[in-house]
C-alpha cells in the first residue's frame, strides 16, 4: 500500500507538474502515452505496470486521473501547474462553494483574494468537509466560503473537473467569507 501512494504521488508530480522528470511530453490537452509513462516511471525507481496503474486510477480518492476509452493516454483531471487545456466545461455553481487553507494564508487572501498561483485555476469545493481536508494538508485548516452564484453572476466562468472540483481563474476578496 505504502508503494502505492508512494507511487501515485510520483504519477501526480508527472501528469500535473513536470512530466520531463519520466522523460515524457504531455499532448496540448494533457494527455500522456500510457506505455511511455511506465517505461519513464520505471527507469526513474517506480517499477509499475498497467496493472498497478489502473488501480492507482480506481482507487484514487480524489479520482485524479482518467483514461481514454483504450487506455492507452492517461492524464490527471485538474491541478495543473504545466499548460494544457483538460476540456473544461464551463458549468453553473451552487451558490456557495469552499475553499480550504492554512490559518497562515488567511491574511494574504484577505488582500489579494484567491489566486491560482502556480496552478492553471483556484481550486473549489462543493462542501465544507472536503475544505476542511484540503486545508488541513497545509496547516491549521480554514475554510473560505465563496459566493459562487454572486460571482458567476458578475461574469466569472467555473468550470467542473471530472472529479467534481470546482474551477475559476480568481476569486476576489468581495466574494470570500471569512
Amino acid at each position: 500500500m505504502r508503494d502505492l501512494v508512494r507511487t501515485g504521488k510520483f504519477l501526480s508530480l508527472i501528469l500535473r507538474h513536470q512530466p520531463e522528470v519520466a522523460g515524457i511530453t504531455l499532448d496540448s490537452n494533457g494527455w500522456a502515452d500510457v506505455d511511455g509513462l511506465l517505461a519513464g516511471m520505471r527507469r526513474k525507481g517506480h517499477p509499475i505496470d498497467m496493472v498497478m496503474l489502473e488501480e492507482i486510477v480506481d482507487t484514487n480518492d480524489k479520482k485524479r486521473y482518467i483514461f481514454n476509452e483504450d487506455k492507452t493516454k492517461i492524464r490527471a483531471n485538474q491541478g495543473h501547474s504545466v499548460q494544457v487545456d483538460v476540456e473544461l466545461k464551463e458549468a453553473e455553481p451552487p451558490e456557495y462553494l469552499y475553499h480550504g487553507t492554512a490559518d497562515r494564508f488567511v491574511d494574504v487572501i484577505m488582500k489579494t483574494g484567491l489566486q491560482k498561483q502556480s496552478r492553471n485555476h483556484v481550486h473549489l469545493s462543493k462542501d465544507r468537509e472536503t475544505a476542511v481536508n484540503v486545508g488541513g494538508r497545509h496547516g491549521k485548516p480554514m475554510v473560505l466560503r465563496i459566493s459562487a452564484r454572486d460571482m458567476r453572476r458578475d461574469g466569472y466562468v467555473f468550470y467542473l473537473s471530472e472529479n467534481g472540483v470546482w474551477l475559476v481563474d480568481e476569486v476576489p476578496v468581495f466574494y470570500i467569507e471569512f
